[in-house]
């Protein structure tokens, strides 16, 4: 990663606490977890310290409007749904925030959920927000930015994603699952990453392992092809 790529969260974590950097708010189906289908209002932070090269959302690395919580929170309500998932970019690059965003939204009943890498620490998240935890394979280019210790931190209400780019991913992720017992703490999901791993062809190996995992295809890049703010 190069210097500047690198002083992007930094930059932002030295922002003031009743602020975030925004790029989109928007509504849409929510494209995967266990709110796939649900009409959600997104909240896409900006900034994020991975360059997994996949990334269907490089265009929230940079740029972005600084809202105020107050105005995010009023943007959320005149959406009218049920469900907010607060995503990225990588949200928790702006932690002192973000946190204070997500405990507000529970407060304001509505179903949350964070979208997060699981590179930066998960536990100051409040515990009413579903965490969904994304796994980096060695396939992303990021392995090394795993936390593992966010994994004993995990409970029935948060989910583990690993998007996978080749037969050997499935088996390193395989292994992760079976190593930590991760269906035994949350729900563990398998995703294809798109055109590097067939549907059909995961579809089988999870089948053939009878491993305890959710077979998930992003139901977004179904619809909409990875179109901005949809």
């Amino acid at each position: 990663m190069n210097a500047a790529a690198a002083a992007v969260p930094s930059q932002i974590e030295q922002s003031p606490q009743d602020r975030l950097k925004i790029t989109e708010i928007f509504v849409s189906l929510q494209g995967e977890a266990d709110a796939a289908g649900w009409p959600t209002v997104f909240v896409r932070l900006t900034g994020c310290p991975l360059r997994c090269q996949y990334c269907d959302t490089a265009y929230a690395f940079h740029g972005g409007t600084w809202w105020e919580i107050e105005d995010i929170l009023a943007e959320v309500a005149r959406a009218g749904v049920r469900h907010v998932c607060v995503t990225g970019g990588e949200p928790l690059a702006q932690k002192r925030c973000c946190i204070g965003l997500l405990a507000r939204l529970c407060d304001a009943g509505y179903d949350v959920s964070l979208e997060t890498s699981g590179a930066l620490d998960v536990s100051q998240v409040d515990p009413r927000v579903s965490r969904v935890v994304d796994i980096k394979t060695p396939g992303s280019a990021e392995e090394h930015r795993n936390r593992w210790d966010n994994l004993p931190l995990l409970t029935a209400r948060d989910q583990v994603k690993f998007v996978l780019c080749s037969r050997a991913d499935y088996e390193w992720a395989r292994e992760v699952v079976r190593e930590y017992a991760l269906d035994q703490r949350c729900a563990v999901l398998f995703s294809p990453s798109k055109d590097q791993v067939s549907p059909r062809a995961l579809a089988d190996w999870i089948v053939e392992d009878r491993l305890p995992v959710r077979f998930q295809m992003q139901l977004h890049k179904l619809l909409w092809n990875d179109e901005p703010g949809r």
